[in-house]
């Protein structure tokens, strides 16, 4: 599974991609007004960090302006990917955007048959949002767990990237039923190293290794 991480800020992407933690970066409006830069120039500055897809989103709303803006987006770097929203006039940029070449990201899913959509108009990566379905108290894991198996069982090359990610237990469960990515905020990531008896057991053997009195160094 791949991991990207959601967010616009640099010295968090940093200090992932050094421990090899970061396979690609998301971004939206929301993390570019959190980040307080200007979109084109951050952009720029993830690219040049990261080496494998970066999400940058459109903010047009007709077909023809997010092919415009996606175009211009993907100037940017190689490794941009188009992100358009899950609407008819996205699905017309994708299908536009992928047939020039461009990876694009179809964002704001919430239904398998706006998956299946996505995939038929050529989207590199379709991106279901497990907590914000989970907010209005449906499922979110049951979305991914639905897309995964129409898309094999027609072998859809769209690449499933569980987004929205609340919790180190949506990592695990998008994992275990198969997505290809998640994406999620820099504290969720970490916080994957966590554990109380991690925490209980370090902390036995640190009391045992004073009694010692010895030292390594």
């Amino acid at each position: 599974m791949k991991l990207f991480v959601d967010t616009a800020e640099i010295d968090a992407i940093a200090e992932l991609n050094e421990l090899g933690m970061v396979d690609g970066v998301t971004t939206n409006p929301s993390l570019i007004l959190k980040s307080g830069r200007d979109i084109l120039e951050v952009t720029r500055e993830i690219c040049a960090l990261i080496d494998g897809p970066v999400s940058a989103e459109v903010v047009a709303t007709d077909a023809q302006a997010m092919i415009a803006e996606g175009r211009k987006l993907a100037e940017i770097a190689p490794n941009i990917a188009v992100k358009v929203p899950l609407t008819w006039d996205g699905l017309r940029a994708c299908k536009v955007l992928t047939g020039e070449g461009r990876m694009v990201n179809v964002t704001l899913c919430f239904s398998v048959n706006q998956a299946i959509l996505a995939a038929k108009a050529g989207a590199t990566f379709v991106s279901p949002f497990i907590g914000r379905l989970d907010d209005i108290n449906l499922d979110g894991m049951e979305l991914i767990a639905d897309i995964r198996a129409v898309y094999d069982n027609y072998g859809f090359d769209t690449q499933i990237l569980a987004a929205s990610i609340r919790s180190v237990n949506h990592i695990a469960e998008s994992a275990r039923i198969g997505a290809d990515v998640v994406t999620a905020p820099p504290a969720v990531i970490k916080a994957m190293a966590a554990h109380p008896l991690t925490d209980k057991g370090l902390a036995a053997f640190m009391a045992d290794w004073a009694k010692t009195g010895q030292k390594i160094l």
